[in-house]
């Protein structure tokens, strides 16, 4: 459990940082495409022996890297156009309930879970939980122009989970996953770089160093967290539809306690109604 809470207490480190890059007027894309670069050579560094080209092209995990990597900035992009357009609470209970992709996936093609009717219950609990937790008095409402946008942000990112996850369960071996992370982060810079790129055409591209700093800055807990996620996935002894929930409703939980500390955010009844089904749902997936 000790890397599931890492995992969790990462995550929030980066939904922090974040939420300084308003406050600094930093370029999303280019800070985002740093932290890629940045995770990318952590990957490179903390890998137990030298990467080659052909061990990477000869590796069972080499199309999973590619599709994570690329998903990764794509979805970021949706979701950041997705605020704009149709709001936080909106795009981010779509953002969150994706884990209904992956642990689908994770229970029909890994039926080794011994799944309870406590763990129904739980799952169930979890879904409440992050909606109430995501949105203002448990409401959503957004423009329906902009329903495929929600619909990308949804499925984007519960494929990329499930990917990654697959990739976990059947393809890296034992010392892989440094190299699996360092081709996945820079995938993701590559495919950042090319719509930083194309974007160059329609306005004039200004490369700060105010962008680099947040990237590099953003790029360690990235990293990070990870990192810990594969572990949790790998040695946390549960199985792939239980670590989702339990990361999702641990983020949802802690980030409610930052944003009332830091930032002396409000809870509606509907937020701390969420936030005991979350507690609530990690007890039973727990005790039970």
């Amino acid at each position: 459990m000790i890397n599931i809470l890492i995992t969790v207490v990462l995550f929030n480190l980066l939904i922090v940082i974040f939420k300084l890059f308003n406050k600094f007027n930093v370029d999303n894309l280019q800070a985002l495409i740093v932290n890629y670069l940045t995770a990318g050579i952590l990957g490179v560094i903390n890998s137990p022996k030298a990467i080659s080209i052909e061990g990477v092209f000869n590796s069972g995990w080499l199309f999973h890297a590619l599709v994570v990597g690329c998903l990764f900035i794509i979805v970021f992009n949706f979701y950041a156009t997705g605020t704009q357009k149709v709001g936080i609470a909106v795009t981010t209970v779509a953002n969150k309930m994706s884990l209904v992709i992956p642990v689908a996936f994770a229970l029909i093609f890994y039926p080794d879970a011994n799944i309870t009717f406590y763990t129904l219950i739980a799952f169930l609990l979890a879904m409440v939980g992050i909606y109430l937790s995501s949105t203002k008095n448990g409401k959503l409402s957004f423009d329906k122009r902009y329903l495929w946008l929600i619909i990308l942000v949804f499925v984007g990112q519960g494929v990329a989970d499930t990917v990654f996850n697959h990739a976990q369960q059947t393809s890296i071996g034992v010392g892989e996953s440094p190299t699996f992370f360092a081709v996945l982060f820079m995938m993701a810079a590559l495919c950042g770089g090319v719509i930083l790129f194309l974007r160059s055409f329609r306005e004039k591209l200004r490369i700060s160093i105010k962008n680099v700093f947040w990237g590099v800055l953003l790029g360690v807990p990235n990293y990070g967290t990870l990192i810990y996620f594969f572990r949790a996935l790998d040695t946390s002894g549960l199985h792939p539809s239980v670590v989702f929930p339990i990361v999702s409703m641990g983020v949802v939980i802690l980030s409610a306690i930052i944003g009332i500390i830091l930032y002396k955010e409000m809870l509606s009844r509907a937020n701390w109604i969420g936030i005991a089904c979350s507690v609530l749902a990690i007890a039973l997936i727990a005790f039970f």
